[in-house]
């Protein structure tokens, strides 16, 4: 180890980089640089003559980090005290100083384990196109620094590409114009897109449940395209655009200075011309422009439209939760303010100030008031409600035989859709009225089992649960949401161990 470190600084190489190459602390390698063979010699004599407080759980680490080489020390600790419930109380500099000398005395580096990639077909033309955002600090003429936010989409068969500036993040209605930009630019729409869930086209507004913003569901319903949300745990499924975001930094904005937005946009369409869509592709090698030519008359025709939307604007969250407009202040509930850069979007609809988040969601609204210089407030916005939906937990959790498991389902709805813990709370009550206590138990177990986190699916198991046990067909003049009949066969005492894949795909159709 000494002598690599001395390697690579002799061949120019800086210390954080041979810090991060040789997975050691940076102030390890300091150390050893500074030291001539015949000091290291002296070191190495004095550390391996010196006991270490932690050698009896020198094998378990060494384990752990051949099959876990990522591990950070912070980790290990907390494995170390799973695995001997007698561990002693040491500093976590104490555990990090062995963690790292078993990684120098086993020659195992920190890296981390890449997953395993399945090639996936090309598409056919037209068939498809992705869409994401990006943010990026730009540098200023005079010196500053500036946010800016883009809005990319991507033919996945072509590769053709489209990138649109803003100054603030996007809202649903600035999307919207995103995409007729993207239209025609592509000139022509793809049967099918595909987004992430935490855009701005989707909200939580029915318990939780992912429905489209009004706006992104009027456009969509008029331009007649599918779309198609992919998992947040699965960014592999728009790669392709992700990659356009990375670039689009890194080959684009890197070292670009800022003069306005429209000069900016302008600069970024050249950029599209001449590299972006221009250079061949690193995997298919062909240049976009090329296949666009191709791919254009498999896309759906285009015309431009005139959508009507109310007129938002962006407006920025201060500290004291409240928003300044036309010199007045608005109150916003307790906990709007989410640090520095919060903001909300704003509009004026017969009289009212309509408040709403960046997503679409209504926060609150407002009188417009006539005058200046005041604070308009709304008194339940001063309330702390965290006490009582702390208490509508306990209560309902007692309902149940096992209260305890019932807090941690609820708990975890919570951290799910922490807006909509008020509405999942009510929903999972009233399944009292309508179930056996003992069918609401067997769902909450299989909705823990399965990491089900959501009301509306907790009564659909209810009533399968139900069914299946009193063997009483469903009264079909009741419109009831039911499970797949691959999921039928539940005992009279626990819900079987069913295949999870089948559950999420009949959920992701339900709506």
């Amino acid at each position: 180890m000494y002598h690599e470190i001395h390697k690579m600084s002799r061949q120019g190489h800086s210390i954080s980089h041979i810090s991060e190459y040789l997975g050691i602390n940076w102030r390890t390698v300091s150390k050893y640089l500074k030291m001539d063979e015949r000091e290291y010699e002296s070191f190495l004599t004095t550390t391996n003559n010196r006991s270490k407080e932690l050698s009896q759980y020198e094998t378990f680490v060494k384990i752990k980090l051949e099959k876990y080489p990522d591990t950070s020390s912070s980790q290990m600790h907390d494995w170390l005290k799973e695995f001997d419930e007698n561990f002693p109380k040491v500093n976590p500099k104490t555990v990090y100083n062995f963690v790292m000398w078993v990684r120098q005395a086993y020659a195992i580096p920190k890296t981390k384990q890449e997953r395993e990639y399945i090639i996936v077909e090309e598409l056919p033309y037209g068939k498809q196109a992705q869409v994401d955002f990006g943010e990026y600090n730009m540098r200023t003429s005079t010196g500053g620094r500036k946010k800016v936010y883009f809005f990319a989409m991507v033919l996945s068969r072509s590769r053709f590409k489209y990138v649109f500036f803003s100054n603030v993040p996007f809202t649903s209605s600035q999307s919207v114009k995103a995409h007729e930009k993207a239209f025609a630019h592509f000139q022509g729409i793809p049967c099918e897109i595909v987004y992430d869930q935490d855009s701005v086209f989707i909200h939580d507004e029915n318990k939780g449940d992912l429905l489209l913003t009004e706006i992104f569901k009027t456009y969509v319903n008029q331009r007649n395209f599918k779309i198609y949300f992919c998992r947040k745990s699965d960014p592999e499924t728009k790669g392709k655009v992700e990659n356009v975001v990375k670039y689009v930094k890194q080959n684009f904005l890197y070292n670009r200075s800022y003069f306005d937005l429209d000069t900016l946009n302008d600069e970024a369409l050249a950029w599209l011309y001449r590299t972006a869509n221009h250079q061949p592709h690193g995997k298919t090698k062909q240049p976009p422009q090329e296949q666009w030519e191709i791919e254009k008359a498999h896309l759906k025709a285009y015309a431009p439209m005139n959508f009507q939307f109310n007129e938002t604007k962006t407006y920025t969250v201060r500290k004291d939760n409240t928003i300044s407009y036309k010199s007045n202040l608005y109150t916003l509930p307790q906990g709007t303010w989410a640090g520095h850069g919060t903001t909300v979007e704003v509009f004026e609809t017969d009289g009212r100030l309509n408040i709403n988040d960046l997503k679409g969601n209504i926060i609150c609204s407002h009188p417009v008031s006539p005058g200046k210089g005041k604070t308009i407030f709304n008194n339940d916005h001063k309330r702390d409600k965290t006490a009582r939906i702390n208490q509508m937990i306990i209560e309902t959790a007692e309902k149940f035989d096992n209260p305890s498991n019932a807090v941690s389902f609820f708990e975890l709805i919570r951290i799910e859709k922490p807006r909509y813990i008020r509405d999942q709370l009510q929903a999972i009550s009233e399944c009292f009225g309508t179930f056996r206590t003992e069918i609401l138990n067997m769902s909450l177990a299989f909705c823990i089992d399965k990491k089900i986190y959501n009301a509306t699916d907790f009564k659909a198991i209810a009533t399968k649960i139900e069914r299946e046990t009193t063997n009483n067909p469903p009264d079909e003049s009741v419109q009831i949401k039911t499970l797949p009949d691959r999921l039928a066969n539940l005992d009279k005492l626990t819900p079987n161990a069913s295949d999870i894949i089948d559950y999420e795909s009949f959920m992701s159709n339900k709506n």
